[in-house]
């Protein structure tokens, strides 16, 4: 049977991203797919990029953004969810999924208000405020951390994994000797914490000798400016704002620097790929660091704070693992034992499960 599922989530890559490979699954399957979002988040680009159809709302985050635009954000809501119940209404989908992001909470509400069947996924280690919030009205709560079981009602969740591109999973293993791949992306918008950090990094590299090449997506804001100052550096590779092809750039690091969001996490471990993670700290509810340090309590990563991050920890701490290949190897095992292959599928099929429920 044919179903009409709604996806709602977005803003950045990493919410964006998991909800096409869902999307993709069910429409492998003949299902009709409507995206909800905002005009301002990576979604608006992605989807129709990708053959959906998308409908925006107007919302804003409120949590971490300060009073005044916490009160804005507020002021906005009415007319989100107005917004959004419209597009439910017109839609009339079977389910409602759900990747999070601030433009869920009002979609949610929408959907709570027009009695839709409601699906959240909730990527983190530590559940967001939307996935908070609704922990107790939807019918299924999608999980990629065992421990977040927990924030839900016994037996509404499950641990599916995150959807991560298929790609991921089949890159090759690398000989961890010379020359070396440093692989340092501050996710889909970049860093600036990173991009500074590497920026003091490059000459203890350079007199440092190591064979190293790096691969820096330093964001759109920054690109020129750090790509202008690495010429200068005498080191070897490239900088660019976004890579549409993440899983070619990973298949040709020996080591990743980087963030620690869901999609972040979840695609270093389908590669294989040993990191260093620098956790955003202004992340909601600092979520980053909790999923950070998931990996690393396994040996998968190694954990640096952004208060302890400079170009000179950074250079050590690379260099370091440049000398222990045995290290690196250990942890690029460990981050692959906590793939989880299939998640797009298992999210379709409970999607389908309950779409086809009365």
């Amino acid at each position: 049977m044919n179903y009409r599922i709604l996806i709602t989530g977005g803003g950045t890559g990493g919410h964006v991203i998991p909800a096409l490979a869902v999307a993709q699954e069910l429409r492998g399957r003949g299902h009709d797919i409507l995206f909800v979002g905002v005009e301002s988040g990576m979604e608006a680009r992605l989807a129709p990029e990708a053959g959906f159809p998308i409908r925006f709302v107007r919302a804003q985050g409120l949590n971490r953004v300060g009073l005044v635009n916490a009160m804005r954000s507020l002021s906005l809501l009415p007319g989100s969810v107005f917004q959004a119940a419209r597009e439910i209404r017109d839609f009339q989908p079977h389910v409602l999924f759900s990747m999070g992001g601030y433009v869920a909470g009002p979609v949610m509400a929408a959907g709570r208000l027009t009695g839709t069947p409601m699906v959240i996924m909730e990527p983190n280690a530590y559940p967001g405020l939307t996935a908070r919030w609704t922990s107790k009205v939807v019918r299924r709560a999608l999980v990629n951390f065992p421990e977040t079981l927990a924030f839900f009602p016994p037996g509404r969740a499950q641990v599916t994994g995150v959807p991560v591109r298929e790609a991921f999973f089949h890159l090759p293993v690398l000989d961890p000797r010379p020359p070396f791949t440093l692989l340092v992306t501050g996710g889909s918008q970049g860093s600036r914490a990173l991009n500074s950090a590497l920026r003091e990094a490059w000459p203890v590299w350079k007199r440092s000798g190591v064979p190293l090449r790096i691969l820096h997506q330093a964001g759109r804001l920054e690109v020129d400016a750090v790509g202008r100052d690495f010429a200068h550096s005498g080191l070897d590779g490239e900088v660019f704002a976004f890579h549409p092809d993440m899983p070619a750039l990973f298949g040709q690091a020996h080591l990743v620097v980087g963030r620690s969001g869901a999609s972040a996490v979840a695609e270093l471990c389908a590669a294989g790929r040993p990191s260093i993670l620098v956790p955003f700290p202004a992340a909601a509810d600092n979520h980053q660091l909790k999923n950070a340090q998931a990996l690393a309590s396994v040996g998968a990563a190694r954990l640096l704070q952004q208060h302890q991050l400079s170009g000179g920890q950074l250079a050590e701490d690379v260099l370091a693992l440049f000398q222990q290949p045995e290290a690196l190897t250990t942890m690029a095992q460990r981050a692959q034992s906590l793939a989880q292959p299939g998640a797009a599928s298992r999210v379709a099929d409970i999607l389908q499960q309950e779409a086809a429920r009365p």
